[in-house]
């Protein structure tokens, strides 16, 4: 069985300091780097995944309109603008070990990791599958809205999913523990 770690968008924006800033997110970058430091070549994939957003208009309205607050459920705060600073990956998170790049939100809103491409156009699924991946290890940020998805997704691609322990933050506690339950309810392990 091959195994692969997916890194769901460990981004400056969503880490301490960013414009739509995680509790947790740095500890979680530090943690995936010492994981990657003792167990990268227990992959046969290491892949990272970075919300990657149009500098102008919307996305789709996945950005709150100009004057208006977003409701932080389908609207948000501007953030991982595409080559902007908040864009780029956490400093805690050494990629060096990263193989694969994927780039998603481009235009729309984007959630899951497999709703995003790498740089020469294939998505996640297909990457994975040409690599003849069946299992998946899941870290990053936010257990509640990209990590979830990601997840679920997963799931649907029929791949074995394991959501790291420690390796992943939050928006917020109750969605947080409504998103872990939805997970194991779909064949996670938590």
């Amino acid at each position: 069985m091959s195994k692969a770690l997916v890194i769901v968008d460990v981004q400056n924006d969503f880490v301490e300091g960013g414009s739509l800033a995680v509790t947790g997110g740095r500890d979680v970058a530090t943690r995936i780097t010492a994981h990657l430091a003792a167990h990268a070549g227990d992959y046969t994939a290491v892949v990272a995944s970075r919300d990657w957003h149009d500098a102008h208009g919307t996305n789709d309205g996945h950005f709150a309109e100009p004057g208006a607050d977003p409701d932080f459920v389908s609207t948000w705060p501007v953030h991982c603008v595409s080559t902007t600073e908040g864009s780029d990956y956490a400093p805690e998170l050494d990629t060096s070990a990263v193989t694969h790049h994927v780039r998603k939100g481009m235009g729309v809103a984007a959630y899951s990791a497999f709703e995003g491409v790498t740089d020469d156009g294939a998505t996640l699924e297909s990457l994975l599958k040409d690599l003849g991946v069946s299992e998946l290890d899941v870290t990053g940020i936010a257990t509640d809205y990209c990590v979830r998805a990601t997840v679920l997704d997963a799931r649907r691609a029929g791949f074995e999913v394991t959501l790291l322990d420690g390796m992943h933050a939050g928006v917020a506690a109750a969605s947080s523990a409504a998103a872990l339950a939805e997970m194991t309810e779909a064949g996670v392990t938590v």
